[in-house]
């Protein structure tokens, strides 16, 4: 695994948007599942909350985020847009790549990423 490098957090009042950006260029093979995990508080476990395939984009989201923010994949960038933000949405964000392999799913594939980054910190507040 290579550690990702995250970008594009900041703080911003609730109802704003974001989008954070992450270097996927040593995860170009077409079965990498990509995705999105945030701690929202130290010692929390890391949740997800996106993902995407990268050999069709099939994407999937977590309820406490479906319908506002969006994953996409650009080449070697993985993005997620962030829209409506909510204070609760308040997190360290951080990305994952694995390769799905025989996994059933993309989530339950980057599951497995363990080489974390320093991930990119959101904070919505007024």
């Amino acid at each position: 695994e290579v550690q990702l490098v995250e970008s594009g957090g900041g703080l911003v009042q609730p109802g704003g948007s974001l989008r954070l950006s992450c270097d996927v260029s040593d995860y170009t093979k077409i079965d990498y599942c990509m995705g999105w995990f945030r701690r929202q508080a130290p010692g929390e476990e890391r949740e997800e909350i996106a993902d995407i395939y990268r050999r069709d984009g099939t994407a999937s989201y977590a309820d406490a985020v479906q319908g506002r923010f969006t994953i996409s994949l650009d080449g070697n960038r993985l993005y997620l847009q962030l829209n409506g933000l909510k204070p609760e949405d308040t997190a360290m964000y951080y990305c994952a790549a694995a390769y799905k392999g025989v996994w059933p799913t993309c989530r339950s594939a980057v599951a497995t990423f363990r080489n974390w980054g320093q991930g990119t910190q959101v904070t919505v507040s007024p």
